[in-house]
């Protein structure tokens, strides 16, 4: 039986988030636009507002302290949250799902404060020579006695500036495989205060106010054994355990801002008068609202079953692909159009709309790009068939 209804509690949740979000996010967003960043006092408030709220670790397991939350119900609540440009502010971070495989004293150091807003995580495995080709890394991890000495660079590395520590992925060594010798990946935790670890600033990006890029300098930084996550070379293992729930949040944050151009450019078209009508009437502008409104539905209905299906066990990378890749040039379409339908006031800061276009273009290239989802997708299709 397929049931598309929502539990009380998600409703719940749902409502709880949107209120959030209009009354103590919204309100913030020119503050953000003008300046670039939110003022110290004020992101503090709305984190501590997040978390009483149950918001900030609410995609952990109970079992580790977090709200253990189920996959639909984290997807709701990214959501809702992805309707304001403030998303990706401090306000909004919740720890990376990776951090539940912490153990001994990873949970003590690192797991516990970072649930309890003491610390903030980020992720690092991105260089400036191995984007999508995670195995083409040269940040390496050399084992001395009891601990690790980590030498190379990242960049792209999101809200380093105000994170704490990162999960760093790095090459421990090589391993031969029936395709020839591969690095093997391992994951570690890197506390920005050890030495030998540079926080450098990042590039300018036109997209997302408040957020920052930052380049991570390991020059023979020394760790001690225990931080890192898993056994030696289990890092792929544990970047296909992260990314899956990743993109899907990518995708839901995607899905509310296409929500939110798409209810713009509809109201702009009720009102707005040309040739004495309002320019609704217009097919012109009328089918492409059409086509926005299935294009967003089918997004809607593509999140539920994926986050269903992290649920159940059953997803696979796959549809993680089709969702995070359908969902990101969803919003790329509607924003695009929902602009168009707006004139020249689309371009005007007083509507939303020229924000949304400009935020919109990241979101099919970070987390995996496009070309890389319909890579995902296809050998998904042919390896069954032994292509």
């Amino acid at each position: 039986m397929i049931d598309f209804s929502l539990t009380d509690e998600q409703k719940m949740l749902v409502e709880m988030t949107r209120s959030f979000v209009e009354q103590e996010m919204l309100p913030h967003e020119e503050t953000l636009e003008r300046t670039n960043t939110l003022p110290p006092k004020l992101a503090a408030v709305l984190k501590k507002q997040s978390m009483e709220l149950g918001l900030h670790a609410c995609n952990l397991p109970e079992e580790v302290g977090g709200g253990g939350l189920d996959a639909v119900s984290v997807m709701l609540i990214e959501k809702e949250l992805g309707r304001t440009s403030l998303a990706l502010a401090e306000c909004a971070h919740r720890p990376l799902n990776i951090l539940a495989a912490c153990e001994g004293e990873q949970v003590t150091q690192f797991l516990e404060p970072t649930i309890k807003g003491e610390k903030r995580d980020c992720i690092a495995m991105t260089e400036p020579g191995a984007g999508s080709d995670l195995r083409g890394m040269k940040c390496k991890a050399v084992c001395d006695g009891d601990e690790w000495v980590i030498s190379g660079e990242k960049h792209f590395i999101s809200q380093a500036s105000v994170s704490d520590y990162c999960v760093l992925f790095a090459a421990t060594g090589e391993e031969e495989t029936s395709k020839g010798f591969k690095k093997r990946i391992s994951a570690f935790l890197v506390a920005f205060d050890d030495p030998g670890v540079e926080v450098a600033p990042g590039y300018r990006n036109v997209s997302h106010r408040g957020y920052t890029n930052n380049i991570l300098r390991f020059d023979n930084a020394r760790i001690p054994a225990w931080r890192m996550m898993g056994p030696e070379g289990d890092g792929f293992r544990l970047v296909n355990e992260w990314l899956g729930p990743t993109r899907l949040t990518v995708a839901a944050t995607c899905v509310a801002r296409a929500e939110r151009a798409f209810d713009t450019a509809l109201n702009y078209a009720a009102t707005r008068e040309q040739f004495d009508q309002k320019i609704g009437k217009f097919q012109g502008i009328a089918f492409p609202l059409a086509d926005m409104a299935t294009e967003i539905k089918m997004a809607n209905l593509l999140l539920l079953e994926t986050a269903w299906k992290i649920d159940q066990g059953t997803v696979t990378p796959e549809t993680c692909a089709m969702t995070k890749l359908f969902c990101t040039e969803m919003l790329a379409g509607v924003a695009d159009q929902s602009l168009q339908a707006g004139g020249g006031m689309g371009l005007m800061e007083d509507l939303p709309l020229e924000r949304i276009w400009r935020d919109a273009r990241v979101e099919r290239i970070w987390d995996g790009t496009s070309e890389i989802q319909r890579h995902i997708i296809s050998r998904g299709l042919l390896r069954p068939l032994g292509a």
